[in-house]
This record gives structure tokens, C-alpha cells and sequence, in this order.
């Protein structure tokens, strides 16, 4: 599973909602930044080219949708962060989002909670 450059992983994150779509569809839905719709079309090429989405051909015009499943992808790039930011520690990871006041006390105790539960 190759990495995806930033706005590839927004395509996915529009497609993973959506299901399926046309590039006019995934287009409607991006907020910022809008490309060009040939650049548009050329960036989910690119996506079926690494293997991360398929499509339905309908004449000239493809359906598309993803065949990675967002919790792959995102078991596999956290803990690739995890290993490259954290120093594979979990516990690093959870101390730097409380440092810098992105996780509450709150988040921490239900944290707590789910991991007690497990055991």
C-alpha cells in the first residue's frame, strides 16, 4: 500500500464517504482548493493506479470507488506515525496531544475506561 499525497488522501476521504461517485460528484464535495476537473480526473487515476480505488465504466464516463477500506489505511499509516513521531510508544503519542491540549482530562478518563473494559 503506497503512501498518498495529501490531496489523494482528500479524494479517498470524499470517496470513503460517498461510496461511489463520479469525478463531477467528488468535485461538488471538495470545499477548498478546488482543481480543475482534468486534474481532478488525473488525481483519481492515480489512485487506481496504486491499487486504492476501481470503477464502473458507463461508455466514456467512470464510477469510482474505493477498494482500500479506510481502516487499512489508517491502522497502517497511524502506526507508521506512531513509529516515526512517538518512537513506537503509544504513550508518547497520548502526553504529546495532552501537552499540547488537543486531548482532555475527560478523553483520558474514557480512554482509561475502554482499555479497563478490554482486560
Amino acid at each position: 500500500m503506497q503512501k498518498l499525497t495529501n490531496k489523494e488522501e482528500e479524494i479517498m476521504h470524499i470517496l470513503w464517504r460517498l461510496e461511489k461517485a463520479f469525478v463531477k460528484d467528488v468535485l461538488a464535495e471538495i470545499k477548498d482548493d478546488k482543481p480543475h476537473y482534468n486534474t481532478l480526473s488525473t488525481i483519481i487515476r492515480h489512485l487506481e493506479e496504486k491499487g486504492y480505488v476501481s470503477y464502473n465504466a458507463y461508455g466514456k464516463t467512470h464510477q469510482y470507488y474505493p477498494i482500500i477500506k479506510k481502516e487499512d489505511y489508517k491502522a497502517k499509516y497511524m502506526n507508521t506515525a506512531i513509529a516515526n513521531y512517538f518512537n513506537n510508544s503509544y504513550k508518547n503519542m497520548v502526553s504529546f496531544f495532552a501537552k499540547e491540549e488537543k486531548i482532555s482530562v475527560e478523553e483520558l478518563k474514557e480512554i482509561i475506561d475502554i482499555i479497563e473494559k478490554k482486560k
